[in-house]
């Protein structure tokens, strides 16, 4: 029996261990072919199999419209921070709601590219939120309206789509795509590293509308230009074929499991749980987000001092629970409940934290 810890780490992330046995046992020989998947032409027919076969499945769990693309790129969502504006913002405004490093990240590379807004920003209250629908409505003239879904350093997310009032929506969500139901059609471009929930690193999926692709002006570099990537179908150059296959293997895996539906019921009683905890402790752990922002991926919290924080994360590590030290920015304490996590694993982490209060509460 393989030996697997319980994996909390924020990212790359856990990987649901059939997929990791799968491509364990397809390594070597891929599909009776002789060589690896790593180690044959993306122009060839196994492979092209494989690409459409993962872009098949993604449309599946996310239920992608038509008239939707679906690209594979490089750079993860650091690279679409430019990207983005690139390819969208021409001569007009774009509009962002900072919520998170990330976001604040996104904004500060859209500002090198063209005119940029923050529309709204928890920045003053240590990213305690995302915010309320009436707190951040974009303007119909805009560019387009840029937020991040899920804020993995401190523990938010949205529970609600922003108002962006007709302005082309876009949204980083790379770290809760595929986690909870999603109405694709809502958004004008979604984009996400796949290292927190679909995959491995090294592959970025970006799924953009048709009519946007309109926008990418031939002054583009051609790796960098949505509407040349999607006219090749994301083999403009050599893809990360062997990311796009781990992407292909999570997404199999999770229609066998009932699909997008099913894992959201499971992420919630996940979070709960964690949650639970945390509210019921008589405050020897507190939460960093607002009850009404708390996220389901990433669960914040802190004991009573950093010392025990420490300790903490150096006990549990020791009882096999790993990753769960709070990003270096904030410190405090850190439980990423990805997709892959299984609810034992949550479960083992909330019977620490109860043994840990009551010897050190």
């Amino acid at each position: 029996m393989t030996h697997r810890i319980h994996n909390f780490s924020a990212g790359p992330g856990a990987l649901p261990l059939p997929v990791l046995e799968r491509a364990q046992a397809d390594l070597v020989d891929f599909a009776g072919s002789g060589m690896s998947l790593m180690e044959m032409s993306h122009r060839g027919p196994i492979y092209e199999a494989v690409h459409a076969q993962v872009t098949a499945d993604l449309r599946s769990l996310l239920g992608i419209p038509d008239n939707y693309r679906v690209l594979y790129m490089q750079g993860g969502a650091r690279g679409q921070f430019a990207m983005v504006p690139m390819n969208l913002l021409g001569d007009g405004l774009a509009q962002y709601i900072d919520t998170g490093t990330w976001a604040s990240g996104a904004l500060e590379e859209a500002g090198k590219i063209g005119r940029t807004e923050c529309l709204w920003s928890s920045r003053d209250s240590g990213y305690r939120s995302v915010p309320r629908p009436e707190e951040a409505v974009g303007s119909p003239d805009a560019a387009y309206l840029h937020f991040t879904s899920n804020n993995t350093i401190y523990g938010t997310q949205y529970h609600h789509l922003p108002d962006s009032k007709g302005a082309p929506l876009v949204c980083d969500m790379s770290s809760d795509i595929l986690s909870r139901t999603v109405d694709v059609s809502r958004y004008a471009l979604i984009y996400a590293g796949a290292q927190k929930n679909m995959g491995p690193a090294g592959v970025t999926v970006v799924i953009v509308r048709d009519d946007l692709l309109a926008r990418s002006g031939d002054q583009l570099p051609e790796t960098m230009n949505y509407r040349k990537v999607a006219a090749k179908d994301s083999m403009l150059n050599t893809p990360p074929t062997f990311a796009i296959y781990m992407v292909g293997l999570v997404a199999a895996y999770l229609l066998e499991q009932g699909g997008v539906p099913a894992m959201s019921a499971i992420n919630d009683r996940k979070a709960e749980s964690i949650y639970r905890v945390v509210d019921g402790s008589g405050g020897f752990y507190t939460g960093h987000a607002v009850p009404t922002s708390r996220s389901s991926m990433n669960v914040t919290f802190r004991t009573p001092s950093k010392d025990l924080d420490r300790l903490f994360v150096q006990e549990s590590a020791a009882a096999g629970l790993d990753g769960l030290k709070g990003h270096r920015s904030v410190g405090g304490l850190r439980a990423s409940i990805y997709n892959a996590v299984r609810e034992e694993s949550v479960l083992a982490l909330v019977d620490f934290m109860a043994d840990f209060m009551a010897r050190k509460g």
